[in-house]
């Protein structure tokens, strides 16, 4: 293998913009890059190693000693270290090696702008050239917000596993079965829980060693993106978690990257997270902020796909997250936000709307934080979207609760439509509410095995109808009775059942009036799509709303029964007259209930009643939902 040749990819790179943190293309200069030079074939490689002496090529090309693949650090002490090497190819496996200048450590790191790695437990990085994605841009998938968007969350390791003796499908086989099956269900996106290369199955991926490479447990970057094309091509949106908030210790990973702390910041109170044993982002060191930054367009334009779930934002906002007094250091305000953290999310929002204006980020963020999904030039932090975690738990809260004392707590499922049009809302139903002993779903529905089912359909029932977003973990929509366990997979065999099949009717009926009502998504983000009918009758837990439509005859009347007790005539105002026909009723017989009610189609009485000038009579069953239309 011929030494290292002096060349440099630099020529036209701004080093000015890395400095500063306002490179967003680092992926294009930075890495392995398979290239000709003066009629040799070969790599470029590049890293940034601010504070080595030396740092050296080494892999399988040279019996993993870097005596003769040194590379060469650039003249204007920028830090980084690059060179070309003829004859290594394709599918070369290497690390760098490094020599801290003031220590003379070495460290043996992973390439943190690799595109390919080996795969676990194995940790080196592989040689990969990109290929491009045909007619991409003929593939417009709908992220407005105007749209309904109602996104399967899924983590591939545990979705379906091999019928033989392998431990994971491949990219492609996950495409042959799930492509089918989200498009029966009728979702809008699919979510990957983080797919970027992770060394621990424990960590669900959110442990990240490979920021730029697809892990290899499924397959190469190329077969990753094969799926990505593809469910794209079937109209469903793509999504990955994505998890900018903190780095595992691993010894091959960014930590101590070249004997300093170059990632991760180097005091304790703000470079490690005392919750999950990792390393927390130096976001006040503007490289960090281009590495960060150009790895989230990295997805978005390389890979194509349509957003990024920002994992643990409320973690990275507040510097007292998890920690107590004495742990934290407040800012130049005294204050306990992270400014540095504050202004990255703020430019990374902004980089990714300028690059892809019709992307979404989506913020998973639990606190009361002002501004999430306002735009940054309106002193917001600028996400698409920020999940609904306050809904989320007083929702499951609520269910959990015996029929017979909802009606003490009327106002805590009531409660979210104070705050709900305040940020651009997703609903979630995510992995974090089906493990560590919270159990299922459906387990947390009270009463006989028929309630359980009759609960949860009712629930998600009043997640479709509830203005927002809506997200949905695998397994949740035929009603699992088991934990989420993620080394092995879902308990497909439950939708033989008719009660498990009726909650996955049920899904996909809601899905199917989501996206074909306009009342449901069209205005999903502003109060004008909502207004109360009735929520003052506790003592039945009878809930009554209006989703309103910008035409009237596009408008939703919902019923929710939250007991087990049925009414033969209740009485319901209504915003205007005719015939009202029932497009839902979550007590079908199809989707597992008992069949009670015996007309659909009511004309409305001149009689007014919660307020309206006009009534309907309506039967109502047993822990239901019915929603009704104009005919």
């Amino acid at each position: 293998m011929n030494r290292v040749v002096p060349y440099s990819c630099f020529t036209d790179f701004d080093i000015n913009l890395f400095k500063s943190g306002n490179h967003f293309k680092l992926y294009e200069k930075f890495g392995a890059h398979p290239i000709n030079v003066n009629g040799q074939d070969g790599v470029y490689f590049a890293v940034y190693a601010p504070a080595a002496s030396k740092v050296e090529l080494i892999g399988n090309f040279n019996f993993w000693a870097g005596d003769e693949h040194q590379l060469h650090v650039r003249f204007d002490e920028s830090g980084i270290w690059e060179g070309f090497v003829p004859g290594v190819k394709t599918g070369s496996i290497y690390k760098y090696k490094i020599t801290n200048s003031d220590t003379s450590e070495i460290h043996e790191k992973a390439d943190p702008f690799a595109f390919y790695a080996e795969r676990p437990p194995h940790t080196a990085s592989i040689v990969w050239k990109h290929k491009k994605i045909e007619n991409q841009k003929e593939i417009k998938i709908p992220n407005a917000h105007t749209d309904p968007l109602s996104i399967y969350e899924i983590h591939l390791p545990s979705w379906k596993r091999p019928w033989d003796d392998r431990e994971y499908l491949s990219y492609q086989e996950i495409g042959e079965h799930l492509i089918p099956y989200i498009l029966d269900l009728g979702f809008t996106h699919i979510e990957f829980m983080p797919v970027m290369e992770f060394p621990y199955d424990p960590s669900w991926g959110y442990q990240v060693t490979g920021y730029f490479a697809p892990t290899s447990r499924f397959g190469s970057p190329d077969d990753f993106k094969d799926l990505i094309v593809k469910i794209r091509e079937a109209g469903i949106g793509v999504i990955l978690d994505w998890v900018p908030s903190h780095f595992p210790e691993d010894k091959h990973g960014l930590g101590k990257f070249d004997g300093s702390h170059v990632y991760e910041h180097p005091d304790p109170r703000r470079g490690f997270h005392p919750d999950w044993k990792s390393l927390i982002f130096n976001y006040g060191r503007p490289e960090v902020r281009s590495f960060l930054i150009s790895n989230a367009l990295f997805w978005l334009e390389i890979f194509g796909v349509d957003g990024l779930r920002v994992d643990a934002v409320a973690s990275m906002l507040y510097l007292d997250y998890s920690r107590e007094d004495g742990e934290w250091e407040p800012n130049t305000f005294g204050g306990n936000e992270n400014l540095e953290a504050i202004k990255f999310i703020k430019d990374l929002n902004k980089a990714v709307y300028q690059h892809f204006p019709n992307a979404q980020l989506i913020a998973e963020e639990s606190t009361s934080f002002t501004g999430v999904t306002k735009p940054v030039h309106h002193d917001g932090l600028g996400f698409g979207y920020k999940w609904m975690m306050g809904w989320m738990n007083d929702t499951l809260a609520y269910f959990k609760k015996d029929s017979i004392h909802r009606k003490f707590h009327q106002n805590e499922i009531t409660f979210s439509l104070v705050y709900a049009f305040t940020e651009n809302f997703i609903l979630p139903f995510s992995h974090d509410e089906v493990v560590h002993g919270k159990g299922s779903l459906l387990s947390r529905m009270p009463g006989d095995d028929w309630q359980k089912f009759a609960n949860l359909r009712l629930l998600y029932a009043y997640m479709f109808t509830h203005p927002g977003g809506k997200l949905l973990f695998m397994g949740c929509e035929f009603g699992q009775r088991g934990e989420w366990d993620f080394s092995r997979q879902l308990d497909w065999q439950e939708l033989q059942y008719d009660s498990h099949s009726g909650i996955y009717n049920t899904v996909k009926s809601l899905n199917g009036i989501y996206k074909s009502e306009p009342a449901l998504h069209k205005n999903n983000y502003a109060f004008e799509s909502f207004d109360w009918i009735d929520y003052s009758d506790n003592e039945k837990s009878i809930l009554v709303y209006h989703r309103k439509s910008q035409k009237p005859e596009d408008d939703l009347i919902v019923v929710l029964n939250f007991t087990p007790s049925s009414h033969q005539e209740y009485r319901v105002g209504v915003p205007s007259e005719g015939t009202w026909e029932e497009v839902f009723n979550s007590d079908k017989k199809s989707l597992g209930g008992s069949n009670y009610c015996k007309k659909y189609t009511i004309l409305s009485d001149k009689l007014a009643w919660h307020g309206k000038k006009s009534s309907i009579l309506i039967e109502i069953p047993p822990l239901s939902a019915r929603i009704f239309k104009r005919k």
